[in-house]
């Protein structure tokens, strides 16, 4: 069935069309409208539908012009259209992962890590400046037990060894010493005197971090991910001091009966909506309602540092309120840019464990991807011998982690399953790479030549001309995803992208064509491959050549 590649709705242009034009009447207005339309060198064809006027593009103009655009743009397809002649280049600053040292690193920063660094991505293609940050979780009262842990429990080479599992662990071990008096002091102490500044007790703290943030590196290149600053709570220490006071000249800072300090942030000034900003002790501890001071210091330093015209932190959205009043407390000192701060928040996700249980280390996760593929991989009877097995594992399963991640909306929780992820057919990021790898190979086939002086215009059976206009869409796709930093829309076109090229990879041969017919072919398989490669790249997913 012929599909038109454009179409006009008649009621969205007809006047008042409510009261004026009752519905049976858009058939026959649509078929007068099409008779008065004439064809040119770009329509070929213009037909009335029900209520539709129906526009299809020059076949060979079609097949031309696409084709050429694909394979002259390379990687930049799509990022060059005119949608984004207008759109300002910006400088972006974006906060994301953010995991806790010596702590669970929870499927909720491994979402963090992932969407964060799309929405780095895309920013990045679209031409915009970004500095990526990771604002650890490197300060506070458990590193007054984490430190009185490690001198009870410690061990020099297993910190450098594997630092996140070894610190972990003595966490755990001195957890369980915690309410003992003698220890709750000795921690105390411990943090006092971080503080202060003292030096052994610093230097020991300093290699924490440092050694955690050197297997961080490694962990989070094996996804593919990199920041451009490693920040955290101990970098706003004195600063927070200085904003408590800054709130304070402003009047903004109320002290309540118990002591601890509100913001209000009600219209009325009735306390209706407050953020407590300081215990009565005079610490800024986690509570709820509660934004803490360091967020503020952090916020406007990276203003003075980075002068961004976006800043976007990506958290689950349990902690919405926490940025709502971040922001609004950021305008009340008077800083309008807190208008240009976004928080991208995100579901929660159900059930995800490996063979070992819940997940407790991000290389947990990576490892199970990499032996459930290898698996799988081992067990399915078309795989080849591939030259690295494991690599290649790694980065299908990790394909087939995001898409399942980003097949939905970001704000939406899901449960998580391995089975689901990691199947072949259907959609999947196991399916994405392996059309990658197919049309890779097909390449490799019929001589991986640079194909120039092309007769495109014999592509014209249905199956090239449902890619070619699928081809032709790409940019609007970019558009709604940067205009939304929703990942899906990307997803649901490269998954119809791979359904449509395996249908042409069937029906339209390449061995065994005449030769300026499979020239045409591979060529539009070329494209294929091409888009697909630069949308996976964009989610963060690096793709295939072989599976």
């Amino acid at each position: 069935r012929h599909v038109a590649d454009f179409q006009l709705s008649i009621a969205s242009v007809t006047e008042d069309s409510a009261s004026n034009c009752l519905a049976q009447d858009l058939p026959l207005q649509a078929q007068k409208l099409a008779e008065r339309l004439k064809c040119d060198a770009v329509v070929s064809e213009i037909s009335a539908g029900p209520g539709t006027v129906n526009f299809t593009i020059n076949r060979e103009l079609l097949a031309k012009t696409v084709l050429q655009q694909v394979l002259k743009d390379g990687s930049e397809y799509g990022v060059k259209s005119e949608l984004f002649s207008t759109v300002p280049r910006q400088k972006a600053v974006i906060e994301f992962s953010s995991p806790n040292i010596a702590k669970k690193f929870h499927i909720g920063h491994l979402r963090s890590t992932i969407v964060g660094n799309f929405i780095a991505n895309l920013k990045v293609a679209l031409g915009h400046e970004v500095t990526r940050i990771n604002y650890l979780g490197d300060w506070g009262m458990q590193f007054g037990l984490l430190g009185v842990g490690f001198q009870r429990f410690g061990n020099k080479e297993k910190l450098k060894s594997s630092p996140l599992q070894h610190l972990f662990e003595v966490y755990v071990q001195i957890n369980k010493a915690a309410e003992d008096e003698n220890t709750k002091e000795l921690a105390k102490d411990f943090f006092r005197k971080l503080e202060e500044h003292d030096e052994p007790t610093l230097s020991l703290w300093k290699q924490f971090r440092d050694l955690s943030i050197e297997e961080y590196i490694q962990i989070y290149k094996r996804l593919g991910v990199h920041f451009d600053e490693y920040s955290g709570e101990s970098f706003y220490q004195e600063k927070s001091q200085e904003v408590l006071k800054m709130l304070e000249d402003k009047g903004l800072l109320q002290k309540t009966i118990k002591g601890t300090g509100i913001v209000d942030l009600s219209e009325k000034k009735d306390l209706s909506s407050f953020s407590t900003v300081m215990r009565s002790d005079g610490t800024s501890l986690y509570i709820t309602r509660q934004v803490k001071p360091i967020y503020l210091a952090a916020a406007i330093d990276r203003m003075n540092k980075h002068s961004w015209d976006t800043m976007i932190y990506v958290t689950d959205k349990s902690q919405s309120n926490h940025f709502q009043h971040l922001f609004q407390i950021l305008k009340l000192m008077g800083y309008d840019w807190a208008e240009r701060c976004q928080h991208v928040s995100f579901g929660l996700v159900q059930g995800m464990k490996t063979r070992r249980g819940e997940v407790i280390f991000l290389e947990d996760v990576l490892n199970e991807v990499r032996s459930r593929m290898l698996q799988n991989m081992a067990s399915a009877k078309t795989t080849k011998e591939i030259e690295d097995p494991m690599e290649t594992a790694e980065k299908v399963g990790l394909a087939a982690l995001i898409i399942q991640d980003f097949r939905g909306l970001l704000s939406s929780d899901y449960q998580f399953s391995w089975d689901r992820a990691l199947q072949s057919r259907g959609d999947t990021g196991v399916f994405l790479q392996y059309t990658h790898a197919r049309l890779h190979s097909l390449e490799q086939m019929h001589g991986n030549e640079q194909l120039t002086d092309v007769n495109v215009a014999c592509l014209q059976e249905p199956d090239a001309i449902s890619v070619l206009q699928h081809l032709l869409r790409y940019d609007e796709v970019l558009y709604r995803s940067s205009q939304d930093l929703q990942p899906k829309h990307i997803v649901s076109y490269l998954l119809t992208l791979s359904h449509l090229a395996a249908v042409a990879h069937k029906t339209l041969p390449v061995k065994g064509s005449a030769p300026e017919l499979a020239q045409a072919r591979l060529c539009l398989f070329q494209a294929a491959r091409s888009v697909l490669a630069n949308g996976m790249r964009l989610l963060g997913i690096t793709p295939v050549t072989q599976m």
